[in-house]
Formats: structure tokens, C-alpha cells, sequence
């Protein structure tokens, strides 16, 4: 029988990369990146005791995800701006077209607002529309008309 600590690392391992992308999400920062992820870890560890199998993993680790990242975001948004240390690395810069693309995209996703980022982030995902709406908690019917809005949002911020 699998320890709690196994079970957990486990469960990480398998869906590490969905919860980087949600924290890449809502930073384009490396270092903050790497703080959201640790959050998120540490908000898996302490609700895993509280997750009943309702749902599916996965399911919940995208909801423990955006909650502590779209927490982290508002109350980043109160805070006072600061001026960030450079050292002059950018793991983030890349050259080729398709990096230039998903970067162009990516600075006008994070323009939307937290939930519409949250949806739009699980629709790139490939996630059905029911899992969406299970995730984020509003209807199937709801995902769409809000999917249709974040779109024709993504596609006006081209003209500004």
C-alpha cells in the first residue's frame, strides 16, 4: 500500500505539467512561476486528506490550481508595485516564429480577467467543455457563450 508522501509524489509527477501551465498562466515571470507552483503544491498536500474521488484527479488539481493562483493574483493586485531584479537571463525568451506566437498570445491572455483567463487556459488544454465547466464550476452552455466572449476579446486586442 502506497504512503501518503508516495501517493502524492505520485499524483505531481504525473500532472506536474498541468499545474506549470496554470502558474504560467497568471505570471510571466520565472520566479514567480516557480512561487505559484510551490503554493499550488502546498494547497494539493494539505487538501489531499479532503478529496473524496467526486471528481476526477485531474479535475481537482486544476480547480486547487486556478483558486490558489487566481488568490495569489488578487492579492498581488493590492499590492504596491516593485521594481524586479534583473539578471540578465530570460528562460522565457525564445526566437523562432512559433515561440513569437505563443508569446504574442500569451500577453494578451493575461490582459483578461482571472476566470476568463482560467477558462481560455482549459480550452487551449483541449478539456471538453463539461470538464471545463466542472472544473471552474458554471455550466456547460455558460463555457460556451463565455469561450465565444474571450475569444472575440483575443481577436479585438489584434486591432489596438
Amino acid at each position: 500500500m502506497e504512503s501518503k508522501e508516495q501517493t502524492f509524489e505520485r499524483m505531481v509527477r504525473d500532472n506536474r505539467a498541468t499545474i506549470y501551465t496554470v502558474c504560467y498562466m497568471f505570471s510571466n515571470n520565472a520566479d514567480e512561476v516557480s512561487d505559484l507552483f510551490q503554493e499550488v503544491l502546498a494547497n494539493l498536500w494539505k487538501g489531499m486528506e479532503s478529496f473524496k474521488g467526486r471528481s476526477n484527479v485531474k479535475t481537482w488539481i486544476y480547480r486547487v490550481s486556478l483558486n490558489t493562483c487566481i488568490s495569489i493574483d488578487r492579492k498581488n493586485k493590492k499590492r504596491k508595485p516593485t521594481i524586479p531584479l534583473s539578471m540578465n537571463i530570460n528562460l522565457f525568451e525564445d526566437t523562432d516564429d512559433d515561440s513569437k506566437q505563443i508569446e504574442m498570445l500569451h500577453k494578451r491572455i493575461v490582459k483578461l480577467g482571472a476566470f476568463d483567463r482560467a477558462i481560455i487556459l482549459l480550452w487551449l488544454e483541449n478539456l471538453s467543455y463539461e470538464e471545463i465547466g466542472a472544473i471552474v464550476g458554471i455550466s456547460t452552455k455558460n463555457v460556451a457563450v463565455r469561450l465565444y466572449r474571450i475569444k472575440e476579446q483575443l481577436k479585438n486586442m489584434s486591432n489596438q
